[in-house]
């Protein structure tokens, strides 16, 4: 589970890492990753940085609401455990397509691990492009 202080919760900070930020395209799901964000003033004292947050993104095409719960339930237990990858200032966007509501938590650590790798800089294994 996530902590409060580890969510993206505001419209303003899911699209300012889907516009900004880096992006890997897996076969379930979207990574979206903006390793600084940006410091903005609402009104009160400007936001200390907390460490890395996450968002997710699950739309009515991957399913009912049932289903789109537990794909998001998924997704929040897989970043959860990957949250120390990622540096304290970053902002991370998992946006589910619809083909993760078939897929099982394994297929979607696998997917997320790789688009991890692929907004970080990781060096596993690449698809050639023509």
């Amino acid at each position: 589970m996530l902590p409060a202080q580890a969510r993206l919760r505001r419209r303003p900070e899911f699209t300012a890492v889907m516009r900004s930020g880096r992006r890997a395209g897996r076969p379930t799901l979207v990574v979206h990753y903006l390793s600084e964000r940006p410091v903005a003033r609402v009104g009160g004292p400007l936001d200390p940085s907390t460490g890395p947050r996450a968002g997710f993104v699950v739309g009515k095409a991957v399913g009912n609401s049932v289903c789109r719960h537990r794909v998001t339930r998924q997704l929040r237990h897989l970043v959860g455990d990957r949250l120390e990858r990622l540096p304290a200032t970053a902002d991370l966007v998992i946006r589910a397509r619809p083909e993760a509501a078939d897929a099982g938590s394994a297929v979607l650590s696998r997917d997320l691990d790789a688009g991890l790798d692929r907004v970080l800089g990781g060096h596993g294994p690449r698809a050639r492009r023509p």
